[in-house]
């Protein structure tokens, strides 16, 4: 992977994606043999959503462009947990931040894009998904979509109550009001209404189902978030970044854990209630996973 990420415009991306499967039978290089197909009609809830298979892509650089978030979904990934954004968006690290070569590291506090153009590739990758559950319909999901975006932030309280911050998680809750959602609404619309590229799409299309999608595509792209905090965050600001998205966003959330051993001792230290009962069901689901692969002991 590159230094450098080059967004692509959504009606260029929608382009590249139909010529080349309508000329090659691949998108992004994936042949459609290779596109993933479940071979049983089965979901996962979560919390109160629900995807076809419980796997998808973890927060890295992979997940802040749009043809990558694509990918993903081609070939089998459900939850889709996108990048990880935070306040400091224009720093000058070495990226990207995550170096998956040889041993995996990884730069904290960086950061691809900005905040807008993180939440532009977001956007895009979510009109362009609804659209190809319609075109290559790989499921069962008929009347739903069979994915999940995870929106992942960091690092602490103060930067999320920032404005930029504020702005985007309010839009990925509600981007309705937004221009880019009408206009990609709009491009959408476009296409659906060409009866040549209709004619276009391959025969297990549900071409029914096209009708008015670019109308029925979602404004709220999460119902939950994942918390991403630096190695060594005070276990009190872990709640109180917590305790925030449940009742101030009413976000289902995630926490992740850093050194997971360590991190479930200092949680366990906290004297608030929560912080006991989460740290005490963490321990339990967390230990004997650790001590069935044999490589932890806490």
């Amino acid at each position: 992977m590159g230094d450098i990420m080059r967004p692509v415009p959504f009606e260029e991306l929608l382009t590249r994606i139909f010529d080349e499967y309508q000329s090659q039978r691949t998108i992004f290089g994936i042949p459609e043999q290779q596109f993933y197909t479940p071979q049983a009609q089965r979901s996962i809830g979560v919390f109160g959503e629900s995807c076809a298979t419980p796997l998808g892509p973890a927060a890295g650089p992979h997940t802040q462009l749009a043809q990558n978030i694509i990918t993903a979904w081609l070939t089998g990934g459900r939850f889709i947990e996108l990048k990880t954004v935070q306040i400091l968006d224009r720093l000058e690290l070495e990226k990207p931040c995550i170096d998956a070569e040889d041993e995996c590291f990884n730069t904290e506090w960086s950061t691809e894009f900005t905040l807008k153009k993180a939440w532009d590739e977001y956007l895009k990758a979510w009109f362009t998904l609804h659209l190809l559950e319609q075109v290559f319909p790989l499921g069962t999901h008929k009347e739903s979509k069979s994915f999940i975006f995870n929106m992942s932030v960091g690092y602490n309280l103060d930067g999320i109550k920032q404005p930029p911050m504020q702005e985007f998680i309010d839009n990925m809750m509600d981007a309705s009001a937004h221009p880019k959602f009408a206009q990609y609404r709009d491009t959408l619309n476009r296409w659906l209404q060409n009866r040549t590229f209709i004619d276009s799409l391959p025969t297990c299309a549900r071409k029914d189902g096209l009708d008015n999608l670019a109308q029925r595509v979602p404004a709220r792209l999460v119902q939950g978030v994942t918390l991403s905090t630096m190695h060594g965050c005070p276990p009190d600001e872990i709640e109180a970044i917590c305790r925030y998205m449940l009742t101030e966003k009413n976000l289902n959330t995630f926490v992740k854990l850093n050194r997971p051993c360590s991190a479930i001792r200092a949680f366990a230290r906290s004297s608030t209630p929560a912080a006991s009962a989460i740290s005490a069901l963490a321990k339990r689901r967390l230990t004997t996973t650790l001590r069935s692969t044999g490589r932890w002991r806490c």
